[in-house]
């Protein structure tokens, strides 16, 4: 298996190059990760992972390099990493319950609807061949079941019940590449047989040229592809 170098690890070597990171500012790097950046190139995928526009939130980018300069301790040039709102579309009939990239955001998704607009997915300020994310999410298949009232013994038995039916998926996917000036939110796209599509796209999905062309409402297969 290849090594793996995550950017974590990326993190706290740039950094210690520079001489700026004590052993007890590495140590919480290592420990907080800053998990919210990319697999690099060198990441070995598992064969078995087939995946309301807003730009890119200025206060996001501020808050996030006031984060680097204090975990590092150290004045540091331009910032590396710049951060923008993270945002999905869910192109199924399944509700989708909370998704996140790389570890960071939670929004969920109506069937055939939008969702997120949370700050904030860390994309690096100069893309490079190889950048990956890994797309985490949970399905409810049936989100328009009937219940019992809210609040009633009856209803705790019935989400007790409907949730043995919610689905966790994850995928590995590709980073597209893009220029600074065009780069302004993440945009994950479900589409059906848990496969996902991302893009930084600035134009609002169905707009001309944005890269996503699969229809808002699409059907579920009878037999998904391997």
């Amino acid at each position: 298996m290849s090594e793996v170098k995550s950017a974590e690890s990326f993190y706290v070597s740039d950094f210690s190059k520079k001489g700026c990171l004590s052993s007890e500012s590495q140590e919480v790097l290592n420990e907080r990760g800053l998990a919210q950046v990319f697999f690099l190139q060198s990441l070995s995928v598992n064969k078995e992972h087939g995946m309301n526009y807003l730009e890119g939130s200025a206060m996001c980018r501020w808050l996030g390099g006031c984060l680097f300069l204090l975990l590092a301790g150290c004045s540091v040039g331009e910032s590396k990493f710049l951060a923008g709102n993270l945002n999905g579309v869910n192109h199924t009939s399944a509700a989708i319950n909370y998704f996140s990239v790389n570890g960071y955001g939670g929004a969920n998704i109506s069937p055939h609807g939008y969702g997120g607009g949370m700050c904030c997915a860390m994309l690096p300020r100069q893309w490079q061949p190889g950048l990956k994310l890994e797309v985490e999410w949970e399905t409810d298949p049936n989100p328009y079941a009937k219940s019992p009232p809210l609040g009633s013994d009856a209803f705790r038995t019935f989400m007790a019940k409907h949730k043995t039916n919610y689905k966790q998926h994850s995928a590995i996917v590709d980073l597209p590449a893009y220029e600074i000036e065009k780069l302004c939110s993440l945009k994950v796209h479900f589409l059906p047989c848990n496969q996902i599509k991302v893009t930084t796209a600035c134009m609002a999905y169905g707009q001309p040229g944005y890269p996503i062309k699969e229809p808002l409402e699409m059907k579920e297969p009878a037999v998904c592809p391997k």
